[in-house]
């Protein structure tokens, strides 16, 4: 299996990749070839390397992944990650490097080579103090004598202070370091980052080629894996959650039974508080998987005292007040990430409906509620469809100004209401 498997409905993209994955590798060989040259001949000038980072080699040392959520930002940027630190023997007999199977893939794929650092943060936002980290990470010579390769998979997150300590090391790396960034789109990054950035988009996935690789992945069974890659529209992500979550079915039902329970006031106030508490839900789970552990593993590493109900010693209490602090807005996210969530599988359910109402020979995306979406279809407009549809993206934007969820969840179940 090639390192860019997994890298789902991006032909072309891949094909670029690997293209400056093989410029990279002869960059490296080049390299290597003169250092020997230079042990043989002390003292003699080496020729210039065959390759470097300038003419028509594909390879540079900072790039940026843009593409809409499930499209697979993460696993393109990881893939090369992999391929930069491949070290099978066939690439001396002209094989493409990223085999998959030696040492060099297999750790970069799994998070465990010396020379990847995967950057993703469960917060809201990156800071210096975490940027700072990395960029002296960047600075180090790599380990295995291929690349320093930083994959940040979410540089949309980073704050202005964050970015603007990013620049420097983007305008001037390391010679062996390599800068992969992934965001949601373009301009989610810093104009003076973006610039200097070799810049990749990828497109959201077929709903085929998604469910054929939860089957093959996954070993999701058919039907399922196409339901869920079907109900998804192509995200990656969700579509393995959907196939493989109980609760995330179950959640999902919950909000595609909205539409139907929402004829009065009193149903649109109720359903909102649903939809919070639903995501509230989530950030709850999410805490008692991740949040023990990491507080039974900071104890530990402190030198909590046996035998005295746990007692830390003294000077350690603002290292446990910073892991709390961090799991608090780790919690904000997963709740509002959750939200979001069920906003988008809103959306989808009214792009239905207004599929039917236009007489669009376009299979559902929520078959499974056919009869439901049918009922709203014929009870409504193409006009009020829309109205809906802008009420939801309206309650989105909402909560990313930080708006009160629940301020924000109410007023879109009223709009929806209204039509």
């Amino acid at each position: 299996m090639a390192v860019w498997d997994d890298v789902v409905g991006q032909d072309r993209l891949t094909a670029q990749l690997a293209a400056a994955a093989r410029d990279a590798d002869a960059i490296v060989t080049a390299e290597h070839a003169a250092h020997m040259a230079r042990e043989a001949r002390p003292g003699e000038q080496p020729a210039p390397p065959s390759a470097d980072r300038t003419g028509a080699s594909q390879m540079t040392h900072a790039w940026l992944f843009t593409g809409p959520p499930g499209s697979g930002r993460s696993t393109a940027a990881r893939a090369f990650a992999a391929a930069l630190q491949c070290v099978s023997p066939d690439r001396a007999l002209g094989g493409a490097p990223g085999c998959g199977f030696c040492d060099g893939c297999h750790t970069a794929l799994i998070g465990t080579h010396a020379d990847v650092e995967i950057v993703r943060t469960d917060l809201l936002s990156i800071g210096v103090k975490e940027t700072r980290d990395l960029v002296r990470r960047s600075s180090l010579s790599p380990a295995g004598g291929r690349w320093q390769v930083i994959v940040l998979e979410d540089a949309d997150r980073l704050t202005e202070g964050a970015g603007n300590v990013l620049l420097k090391a983007v305008e001037e790396p390391a010679p062996r370091t390599v800068w992969l960034l992934c965001a949601p789109s373009i301009e989610d990054v810093l104009p003076t980052i973006r610039s200097r950035c070799r810049h990749l988009t990828l497109r959201t996935p077929p709903v085929g080629a998604v469910a054929d690789v939860l089957v093959r992945r996954d070993g999701i069974d058919p039907a399922a894996a196409d339901l869920a890659a079907r109900a998804t529209q192509g995200h990656i992500g969700r579509a393995r959650r959907l196939a493989t979550d109980e609760r995330a079915r179950a959640r999902r039902a919950a909000v595609l039974k909205l539409p139907l329970r929402i004829d009065d006031i009193g149903g649109c106030l109720k359903a909102a508080q649903e939809l919070i508490d639903a995501a509230g839900e989530d950030a709850k789970q999410v805490a008692e998987e991740v949040d023990t552990k990491e507080t039974e593993e900071l104890r530990a590493a402190l030198g909590a005292v046996a035998g005295t109900g746990g007692r830390l010693p003294r000077g350690t209490a603002g290292a446990m007040k910073e892991l709390q602090d961090k799991q608090k807005r780790r919690s904000t996210r997963t709740q509002r990430d959750s939200l979001d969530l069920a906003l988008v599988d809103l959306t989808g359910f009214y792009r239905d409906v207004l599929a039917l109402q236009m007489g669009a020979s376009v299979p559902l995306a929520n078959d499974e509620v056919r009869d439901s979406v049918q009922r709203i279809a014929a009870g409504s407009t193409p006009e009020r469809t829309l109205r809906r549809i802008e009420a939801v993206i309206a309650c989105r934007d909402a909560l990313d100004r930080n708006v009160a969820p629940l301020l924000a969840v109410e007023a879109m179940t009223v709009a929806l209401r209204a039509g």
